[in-house]
């Protein structure tokens, strides 16, 4: 299990890509129009969420890479993780949200 990105959601895609390439100077990776997008963060993926990806309820979560997102949503709950959303698929993975004991959100997901 590896942290696949760092996910903030955003109002504006567009606008948040040219804030954090040129404000930062992150290579742009890809785009899905005003949906997503990902940055290059120094081998973190930086991803912004566009309203219609806004998985987190406009929170920043860490997002987990792992095999099988079932097992993890499994092993999450049953440390002690509460489960909001999922698995669901979306349009480039298959993906949980949870809440730590603490109520912070954090993402589980793999590729389709």
């Amino acid at each position: 299990m590896k942290i696949g990105n760092v996910l903030y959601p955003v109002r504006d895609v567009d606008r948040a890509v040219a804030f954090y390439r040129d404000g930062l100077g992150l290579a742009v990776k890809f785009t899905d129009g005003g949906r997503f997008a990902a940055l290059d963060a120094g081998g973190t993926t930086f991803a912004l969420a566009g309203p219609a990806e806004d998985v987190t309820g406009g929170h920043p979560a860490a997002s987990f890479k792992v095999p099988d997102v079932t097992a993890a949503v499994e092993r999450l709950t049953a440390a002690g993780a509460r489960l909001v959303g999922g698995p669901d698929e979306g349009p480039h993975e298959t993906r949980a949200v949870l809440l730590d004991p603490d109520g912070n959100p954090l993402v589980v997901y793999a590729p389709r």
